[in-house]
């Protein structure tokens, strides 16, 4: 969930190939965003979720995440990668937070990790 364009397909052509992710859909906003996930309860394995979405913030995304089951995993890549906002990502349920300046490559053996 990336709200900027060019960064979204960035990310997305990054991880599809060098951390073997399948990207299955994308969403821009925070409602429509934890709707998907919250109703394909089994459609995914990874969100990556942005904190400044186009409406709404990821927050709320992750909030929407907190009964998924021990094999999902939610991360959240933002420029807004401080401690206390990393604090507050963890306690709604975020497995990581990185950087997207700085931790592109901590997001990649991460997401290539996760297998």
């Amino acid at each position: 969930m990336e709200d900027n364009a060019i960064i979204r397909a960035n990310l997305t052509d990054t991880l599809q190939e060098l951390a073997g992710v399948e990207v299955i859909g994308s969403e821009t906003g925070a409602e429509r965003a934890g709707e998907w996930l919250t109703t394909h309860e089994e459609g995914w394995d990874l969100a990556i979720v942005d904190l400044f979405l186009s409406d709404g913030s990821g927050l709320a995304v992750v909030a929407a995440t907190q009964k998924r089951s021990a094999a999902q995993h939610v991360i959240v890549v933002s420029n807004y990668a401080t401690a206390p906002m990393r604090e507050k990502c963890r306690v709604l349920g975020a497995d990581k937070v990185f950087d997207k300046s700085t931790q592109v490559d901590d997001l990649i053996a991460y997401c290539a990790a996760l297998g």
